[in-house]
């Protein structure tokens, strides 16, 4: 690690710092088995945009439900439950005083977080930029979003360290050439364990010595 330059912790949202990935999974299997006729829908399209989902699935004659869905998206994540992952506030403020920059970089849109910030009224102030799927034109698995937060840090891969739980994120930040930690909360331990230096449950056990013994 070069200790030149900025140290980076780029954080997805959903299933890293908020416990949300369950409620997900809920309404993309409903809306799967709706208009698909297919089982077990949002393994496919974690990490990706609404409009990639969209764009990409709801094809045809089934363009003409796409408001319908945005619409129906919209009302479950103003009732859903922003929790926090277990740890996640106390590890990213100990990042912080050590000076560390850090960022939310997701693939949700500006509503969905607007809906984050009337749940949490303080989580903008927590990091130093968020990052949402409306910036960048490919969304994971391509590196793009966490290329960006590299540039927007001047920090290096090296020097950057990637949270991520689903399989399309943790692809996106091993392209990205950044250093990635693994969270079991969206998909089995094992089957995760190849594709991060470190996979853990939560953030309890987590602290910045530990982040830096990674690199």
């Amino acid at each position: 690690m070069d200790i030149t330059k900025p140290i980076a912790a780029l954080f997805d949202l959903d299933g890293v710092v908020l416990d949300t990935e369950s409620q997900y999974t809920i309404f993309w299997d409903e809306q799967g088995r709706k208009y698909l006729g297919m089982d077990n829908f949002c393994s496919t399209i974690k990490g990706q945009t609404l409009t990639q989902i969209l764009n990409n699935n709801f094809t045809g004659e089934l363009e003409s439900c796409h408001e319908q869905i945005i619409a129906d998206l919209d009302r479950f994540e103003r009732d859903m439950d922003y929790q926090y992952i277990s740890g996640a506030q106390r590890f990213i403020a100990e990042l912080r005083q050590h000076g560390v920059k850090i960022a939310v970089v997701t693939s949700s849109n500006n509503d969905k977080m607007e809906h984050v910030y009337r749940a949490h009224p303080d989580f903008k102030y927590q990091f130093d930029a968020i990052l949402t799927g409306d910036m960048f034109k490919r969304s994971k698995p391509n590196p793009d979003c966490f290329l960006l937060g590299m540039e927007l840090f001047d920090a290096q891969p090296g020097n950057s360290f990637v949270f991520e739980d689903s399989f399309h994120g943790l692809a996106a930040g091993a392209a990205s050439g950044a250093i990635v930690v693994g969270l079991a909360t969206t998909n089995p331990r094992q089957s995760i364990e190849d594709k991060a230096v470190l996979v853990v449950d939560n953030f309890d056990e987590m602290t910045y010595k530990k982040l830096l013994q990674l690199s």
